[in-house]
Parts: structure tokens; C-alpha cells; sequence
């Protein structure tokens, strides 16, 4: 948990004297070495708004690998935390504008508006409206919002999530996921609760973002959820789970793959639409590990058909064959071994192993455990891909991965 915020900090912060406050601040290391000092500095300069400062600086830092212009924006740390990074952020506003024109669009958990941001930047948009229940959070996304050229009309406002405030065309939530205790998982102790934003919002389009690991399928089958699923994942991670819900979508499961090379963000897309008939067979010439959000979405035999790739065992989601796909890591196979020590420690050895990534499906194995029991003291950089083919337990050792060309 981060510094509390207070409105008073919120008005100091976006006044004149403020940003002079942040820029003295941005020049500090406020590293765990100089942090006393630090504060000791901007306690005698700027108190009481010191720890404010100091919390700000800290979130902009964190913020620089996720939302756009971090060093001009007001951050709380729980708000940088579950910011939507913004080539997701913006990926999402596009098929918005693509899926539903020139509407009005309502993001009703807008906490530091960085999802406003994106929609407010596009055109096509009708006009933007953020809320959250959080009055500091409305004020941060306020002052936010002057940092981009907006191109649609933006309004932030203080509501409940829960109780409707604008007769806006698409709905934008993103539960809250931590309390003060830490990390839920439950449906039911979201913020707000997933299932009422489904009742109070049913007849309009609603995009809620998830976590990753949400059980979609528990969702269908026990409350009956027929929208659409999306995981997208972003520069090999896997970011969300997207539920689509309301008129103008049904049940599909989608994979969303993003890769942002210089700001330019490339996407690769597959759905349960595609055929999925592949057989399994003998390893070809690479073993394919499949992006994440391909294998979260239950999509691996699609991506198997639609490449030409083949399985190693039906139930593994490893693919093979004699490409790498855009949405994976491929690994060169050098040699297949058995999973025993003895086995990996002589091929490895021969092969001048040093280093050595270690990837394992369908076994009980720890790769950091395994790694210090065979010791590799080569000069060599491999991989070891440890998996089962029917029952039998099998490793590959390969060239050190690589990804499949962007995608386009």
C-alpha cells in the first residue's frame, strides 16, 4: 500500500508551486540510500506536501514502462498497478470505435484515467466520460486528461460504479483486485462485485477488464456468461482477461497478442472460429511454446491448424514443426533425451552447455532445483524443453529460444 493521498495534495500538486515542488523532486534519487536525506530535503522545502512529492515521483518512475507521458501525469501506486498498459489501452479504443462509431463510451472504475486518455485521444469517438468513486482518483484523472490533445469531449465526475450515471453507448469497468489484505480471486470480492456490474449494465455493451487467470469457463458454466472472452497479452506477458458482453456479441474465445517495437504496436489475433484439427506426431525441426494468452484462451490447436504445426502429445501445449509462428517462442532442436539426470548432465556437458533456460510442460519439475543439480559449466547458451509424450517423460535440448516475426 502506497501514500494516501488527500485532495489537498491533489490541488497542490496541479498548482504552480507544485510543479516546481515536482520537477525539485524528479532531481532527487530517492533511492533506499538517499531516502532520508531526501526527505529530510523536501520536508524543509515543501511540508506538509513532502511524502506527497516523494509518492508521485516514485509512481511516474514506476509508470514508464506502462502509460504515456508518466512525468507529467498524478499517480497513486495502487492506480499505476492496475493501469491498463497503453498498447493495450489503445488497442482496446480502436476496436471500440471499430465495433461500436461514433459513440458515447463511459468508463465507470476510471480510477487514474489512463483507459480515458486512450478513448479520448481517437477520433470516431462520440464523447468520453470517466468516473470513480474515489474523489482523489477523479481529480488525478482530471489533470491527466489535459496532458494528451484530446480529440473527443471528456468529462470525469465522482459516481458509484454501480449506480448508472450517464445513458452512455459502451460501458468500461475494471474491478478492483486488491484490498487491504492483499490480492482477491473470487468473483464476488471484485470492486465492484463482477456479477452485479452485469446486472445493473445488462442491455448496453459492457467491456470488463480481469485478471489474467480468470476461470471464464466457471463463468459460463455456473453463471451462464455468453460474451465474448479475450486474453491479451503484451511483449510475451499476458496482461488481461476481457469479457465482451451485451448486443453485438456472442460466446468466443479470442487470443489477442501485442508487441510493441518504438511505440509501433503490433497485433496478431486468433478465435475459436478457426478450425482445430491437428494430429500429433514426431517432433519436426522446432518445438513452438505459444504465446500466453494463445494458451490462457484454450486456443493452442487453432494456432497449431492455422500455421501448419503439429502437437507432441494431445494433451501438452507445446507445438512442433518446421516454422515459428508470429504469436511464439521457437526452440531448434539439437538433440532429444531422456529426463533423467544422469542423461541431461552428459548431453549438456558434450554440447559445452553454460547457461541453460529451462521450460517444462506436464512434468513435476523444477527448473531452478533441476538447473542446480546439473550444473552447466560450458560457455554455451541452450534450452531444455522437458515435457511428456504419452506417459513417457522427454527433454530437448535446443538452440536458445526465439520469437516468431511480429506480427502484422
Amino acid at each position: 500500500m502506497g501514500y494516501s493521498f488527500t485532495p489537498d495534495d491533489v490541488a497542490f500538486l496541479r498548482s504552480g508551486a507544485g510543479r516546481g515542488a515536482l520537477a525539485a523532486a524528479s532531481d532527487l534519487e530517492l533511492s533506499r540510500s538517499s531516502m532520508i536525506a531526501d526527505i529530510g530535503e523536501l520536508r524543509g522545502r515543501y511540508a506538509p506536501f513532502d511524502a506527497a512529492l516523494i509518492e508521485t515521483v516514485t509512481c511516474r518512475r514506476k509508470a514508464r514502462a506502462k502509460l504515456r507521458h508518466p512525468d507529467e501525469l498524478l499517480l497513486t501506486d495502487d492506480g499505476v498497478q492496475q493501469a491498463t498498459a497503453w498498447p493495450v489501452a489503445q488497442t482496446r479504443a480502436v476496436e471500440i470505435i471499430r465495433r461500436y462509431p461514433d459513440s458515447v463510451v463511459h468508463d465507470v472504475t476510471c480510477s487514474i484515467g489512463a483507459e480515458v486518455m486512450e478513448l479520448s485521444l481517437r477520433l470516431g469517438v462520440a464523447g468520453v466520460i470517466g468516473s470513480d468513486i474515489d474523489p482523489v482518483r477523479v481529480a488525478m484523472a482530471r489533470h491527466n486528461a489535459t496532458t494528451v490533445e484530446l480529440s473527443a469531449p471528456t468529462v470525469l465526475l465522482r459516481a458509484d460504479a454501480l449506480t448508472p450515471t450517464s445513458s452512455a453507448d459502451v460501458i468500461i469497468a475494471d474491478p478492483a483486485r486488491r484490498t487491504g489484505s492483499g490480492r482477491v480471486f473470487r468473483l464476488d470480492q471484485l470492486t465492484p462485485p463482477l456479477l452485479d456490474l452485469f446486472t445493473v449494465y445488462a442491455g448496453r455493451p459492457l467491456i470488463v477488464k480481469c485478471a489474467p487467470g480468470l476461470d471464464y469457463q466457471s463463468l459460463r458454466d455456473e453463471f451462464g456468461f455468453d460474451g465474448e472472452v479475450q486474453v491479451t497479452s503484451l511483449d510475451g506477458g499476458v496482461r488481461e482477461t476481457c469479457l465482451w458482453s451485451g448486443p453485438g456479441t456472442r460466446a468466443l474465445r479470442r487470443a489477442t497478442v501485442l508487441r510493441n517495437g518504438d511505440g509501433m504496436v503490433s497485433r496478431y489475433e486468433i478465435t475459436d472460429d478457426e478450425a482445430d484439427d491437428v494430429l500429433a506426431a514426431e517432433p519436426g525441426e522446432w518445438i513452438v511454446d505459444p504465446d500466453g494468452a494463445i494458451v490462457r484462451a484454450g486456443l493452442v490447436r487453432h494456432c497449431a491448424h492455422r500455421h501448419g504445426l503439429w502437437q507432441l502429445d494431445p494433451q501438452i501445449a507445446y507445438l512442433t514443426g518446421d516454422s515459428v509462428p508470429e504469436a511464439g517462442r521457437g526452440f531448434r532442436i539439437i538433440e532429444q533425451v531422456t529426463v533423467s539426470d544422469k542423461a541431461l548432465r552428459k548431453a549438456l556437458h558434450a554440447l559445452d552447455c553454460g547457461t541453460l533456460e529451462i521450460l517444462v510442460r506436464g512434468l513435476d519439475v523444477d527448473p531452478d532445483v533441476l538447473r542446480k543439480r546439473l550444473k552447466p559449466k560450458g560457455s554455451r547458451s541452450l534450452s531444455l524443453v522437458l515435457t511428456r509424450i504419452g506417459r513417457k517423460g522427454v527433454g530437448f535440448i535446443c538452440e536458445p529460444g526465439v520469437r516468431g516475426p511480429n506480427p502484422g
